[in-house]
């Protein structure tokens, strides 16, 4: 990490985009991050699933040993949603990081094949893709419309303020994964996701307090009026009706809370970041470090492509 680094300021916006029309999502994206820009921020954290859609509150037809048609076409519409890594859309977003001037750190879902991920795309200033890392572990009935990731996807993002890393929603609770941003340096430890539950600030504070890094988390708000009409979640159909209420919050290396978290609202929330509080905070914990046992833990973490057929050459 560059300790001496000027401190700086850091978004993350918490905001929905429109369910299953992404040119307007993309639309609302650009108006988002020049109202970051705005306010002097270098730093962008956008939600999980900002682009590409998080359809909370529907099943898509599925029951243990059938799925319907309707759900079939359900998931043939969300499909349509995402997007390409090379695609037209994130070459949006490559240029509104560049006329922004910031990192941008976005969540969406990515079309691979006939597969979709739940993904994250960090742009530099200079609007060209530093980062692309696909969730590891779909979290319940989320496996049944995104593929799993793979450890080629873990890379840290260099910053001019260190190493920047993203943990997607419940990946957060898998502790090997911390640890492996943790070996890596992590200074700004992004956690874009959905989960809009009281306990998600106080982990936030306890992975700030373990990694000694700031911890930027961007959570969707996001109402029944911005879905489709024919769109029926088991949340109720009024259209201010929340389907995923906030709760974004950013927080410094010693756990104390900068920014939110914010409820029921739209935000953008912004905080200063002083990259030389994170040495003050290595002090005394280094989990990575000097407070590591390697003598009687030891952590593997298999970075190579997980490619399903591979064809031998003649």
């Amino acid at each position: 990490m560059n300790a001496t680094a000027a401190p700086f300021i850091a978004a993350v916006i918490q905001a929905g985009g429109v369910l299953f029309d992404t040119p307007r999502t993309l639309a609302q994206l650009g108006d988002r991050a020049a109202d970051a820009a705005a306010s002097g921020a270098r730093l962008a954290v956008f939600p999980e699933a900002y682009l590409g859609g998080y359809p909370k509150g529907v099943d898509f037809g599925a029951r243990i040993g059938s799925r319907t048609p309707e759900g079939r076409e359900w998931f043939r519409r969300y499909f349509e949603c995402a997007v390409d890594k090379n695609g037209p859309e994130l070459a949006q977003v490559a240029e509104i990081a560049r006329k922004t001037g910031m990192f941008i750190v976005l969540g969406a879902i990515e079309r691979a094949g006939h597969t979709l991920f739940c993904a994250v795309f960090t742009f530099g200033p200079d609007g060209i893709l530093r980062g692309h890392r696909r969730k590891l572990m779909p979290t319940a009935m989320e496996r049944l419309i995104w593929g799993f990731g793979d450890g080629a996807h873990l890379s840290a993002v260099e910053t001019p303020w260190g190493a920047l890393n993203a943990a997607i929603c419940w990946e957060n609770y898998m502790p090997a994964l911390r640890g492996h941003f943790y070996a890596q340096g992590v200074s700004l430890y992004c956690a874009p996701t959905v989960d809009d539950r009281e306990i998600w600030g106080p982990s936030m504070r306890m992975i700030a307090v373990e990694g000694r890094c700031f911890v930027l988390s961007a959570c969707q708000y996001l109402r029944r009026g911005d879905a489709p009409a024919d769109y029926h979640p088991v949340q109720g159909e009024a259209p201010e009706t929340p389907l995923i209420r906030g709760g974004s919050v950013i927080v410094n290396p010693m756990g104390e809370i900068l920014a939110g978290p914010v409820f029921d609202k739209e935000a953008v929330l912004s905080a200063e970041i002083d990259p030389a509080a994170i040495i003050r905070g290595k002090f005394d914990l280094d989990a990575a470090g000097h407070y590591a046992r390697p003598d009687i833990f030891a952590l593997r973490v298999n970075t190579r492509p997980q490619i399903p057929v591979m064809v031998d050459p003649e």
